[in-house]
């Protein structure tokens, strides 16, 4: 999504801040701090800023629309919190191996073009005992 297609998605999206807020505070529960969070697909960066927010984390976010990393670099700006928001594609991460202590990804898989590679990347940028979560209450991987 590129364009004034992801500006009007990301003002569509801002609609349910307080949806993100509540993941947030979900995942933020769940960290140590100096936690290394991965958000896949973050879109306007809306989650990742919340979380950002809430404790001492370093975030990344890791998305394929240069519109979107645009959007959620101004936004962190805004918020007054730091996130590494990255130009890259889910298939084909620019992370190390078992760097990343909780990846996090949400409603994104139906637009992956390799969803499976994605799902591997995860697993492989995972530590030893990190998790990922697809946007609810529940984990979906482990390591």
């Amino acid at each position: 999504m590129e364009g004034l297609v992801a500006k009007w998605y990301a003002r569509t999206r801002h609609h349910d801040l307080e949806d993100f807020r509540r993941q947030a505070e979900s995942v933020a529960s769940q960290l140590r701090p100096g936690a290394h969070v991965l958000e896949v697909a973050p879109g306007p960066g809306y989650f990742a800023i919340e979380l950002a927010k809430l404790g001492d984390f370093r975030i990344a976010g890791l998305d394929i629309s240069r519109t979107f990393v645009e959007i959620a670099s101004l936004q962190a700006v805004r918020a007054g919190v730091a996130i590494d928001f990255r130009l890259g594609n889910a298939s084909d991460m620019p992370f190390g191996g078992e760097s990343i202590d909780f990846v996090y990804c949400s409603a994104a898989f139906k637009n992956f073009s390799e969803p499976v590679k994605a799902l591997d990347e995860m697993h492989r940028v995972l530590r030893p005992g990190g998790r990922a979560d697809r946007g609810s209450s529940q984990g979906c991987l482990a390591r």
